[in-house]
């Protein structure tokens, strides 16, 4: 049963990071027109889409696996995906209580996976 908790995990992981370069991306290709012939040639937020509509696929095939109670939480891990690559690639400031706020979300999510069991 654990097994089938880190397969969860490992698909959800895979997921949140999918979908976290998936609102990067929309966010770098915000700044284009917002047309339809502009969002058509705008590769940035067509990356966006994709990155966000393949992410969908790891987290379905995890809910083979777990509860959805147990699987849909660790999507909150997009959260602190999105604030290192916001760091990294935008350069975006993680302030202390950003720091704070990433430390309670991955304990709340540690205590979900570990009542799972």
């Amino acid at each position: 049963m654990a097994n089938n908790l880190l397969i969860a995990f490992s698909l959800n992981l895979l997921s949140t990071w999918m979908g976290a370069f998936g609102a990067l991306f929309f966010k770098l290709g915000s700044s284009g027109k917002l047309t339809v012939k502009g969002l058509l040639h705008n590769y940035k937020l067509l990356l966006g889409f994709l990155f966000y509509g393949v992410s969908t696929v790891p987290f379905i095939y995890s809910l083979k696996f777990e509860p959805l109670s147990v699987v849909y939480p660790f999507v909150s891990m997009s959260y602190v995906w999105i604030m290192l690559l916001s760091k990294a690639f935008l350069n975006e400031e993680i302030n202390t209580k950003k720091k704070i706020a990433v430390i309670f979300l991955i304990v709340g999510i540690s205590l979900i996976g570990l009542s799972a069991r």
